[in-house]
């Protein structure tokens, strides 16, 4: 009887997934077209579409909210799984894997909630141009084959944490 009177005996509701989610740009920098990554991978679309930022510093945060997924042993890459199911991949630079996590200090553990902005990893921008093909950093929405529609906000210059450059709809 208590636990009806205190509303006890019902079920926890499951969270209410979003329609739309909005993608920002994870680091300060200059918006570069994905086509335009000098690796297929990301190029030709492979592990799905987004967009590459050729960062202004060393800096990257959450561009959405959601949990850590993964966060590669060598820390140059960062998965966050959205409330309406998105998966966002953040891979800092190109062949950084090799660096095997010189320079990159990662903020966060595979588990964690972040919210939009928060720190993400910090890495060495300098070092990351001398030892890396590449400091252009691609940003993917993995599991874009899920979703109803990814569309690509302009912009060309942007401010981590606050430039919004993609929208992604669900249908659940």
């Amino acid at each position: 009887m208590l636990k009806k009177l205190f509303g006890l005996d019902k079920k926890e509701a499951s969270p209410i997934q979003p329609k739309e989610e909005m993608v920002h740009a994870p680091l300060t920098g200059k918006l570069v077209p994905i086509e335009d990554v000098p690796d297929p991978t990301f190029s030709q679309k492979m592990m799905g579409d987004g967009f590459a930022i050729d960062p202004a510093d060393g800096t990257v945060l959450a561009p959405v909210s959601g949990e850590i997924v993964q966060v590669f042993p060598t820390k140059h890459a960062v998965g966050i799984k959205t409330a309406g199911g998105a998966e966002v991949l953040i891979h800092i630079g190109l062949e950084t894997v090799t660096m095997d996590g010189e320079g990159f200090k990662a903020h966060v553990k595979e588990g964690d909630q972040v919210r939009v902005g928060d720190l993400l990893v910090e890495f060495d921008l300098n070092l990351v141009k001398e030892k890396a093909a590449s400091a252009l950093t691609p940003v993917i929405i993995t599991n874009q084959d899920q979703r109803d529609s990814v569309i690509k906000e302009p912009a060309s210059a942007t401010v981590a944490g606050e430039t919004p450059l993609l929208t992604v709809k669900h249908s659940k």
